[in-house]
């Protein structure tokens, strides 16, 4: 079984709207995907309204999701650990114990351009643009993913 974790700051924008993409395209018997963040803001928080609202337009419910913080057992938990932003990449290396735990740890959207190091924005303090806009950069770098597992 694979492990995929998805991180962004607070876990309750980009990162769950992630989790619920990738979810909607692997097999629940083959596969488990989570989401975290590297700040502890929103611990216990629903997903915002506005990326839930996103979700659904696409037949995706995050809104049962719950924000946590990214953890040192999380590089034990899973095998690929996907950053939303520079920010985000790099608090979660300074987190990391080994080179191994180092090798889990990836920027989201290289998976689409390679070695280009492009942050997914977060949207949080923008409209609802914002939003559509994240999931349709999230939608297609776990369709990149996807392809990548088979």
């Amino acid at each position: 079984m694979t492990k995929i974790l998805m991180v962004c700051l607070g876990n309750i924008c980009r990162s769950p709207l992630a989790e619920g993409i990738l979810r909607s395209k692997l097999s629940y018997d083959d596969f488990v995907i989570d989401s975290a963040g590297t700040a502890s803001y929103h611990i216990g928080s629903h997903p915002d309204n506005r990326s839930i609202t996103v979700g659904n337009k696409y037949g995706i419910n995050i809104s049962k999701l719950m924000g946590r913080q990214f953890s040192v057992r999380d590089f034990e938990d899973f095998d690929m650990i996907y950053a939303m932003d520079s920010a985000n990449y790099r608090d979660i290396l300074h987190l990391a114990r080994t080179d191994e735990d180092k090798a889990k740890v990836k920027m989201i959207l290289n998976e689409v351009y390679p070695d280009q190091n492009y942050d997914v924005p977060d949207p949080y303090h923008g409209g609802t643009h914002g939003f559509e806009n994240v999931y349709k950069m999230l939608d297609e770098a776990c369709d990149v993913i996807v392809e990548k597992l088979k």
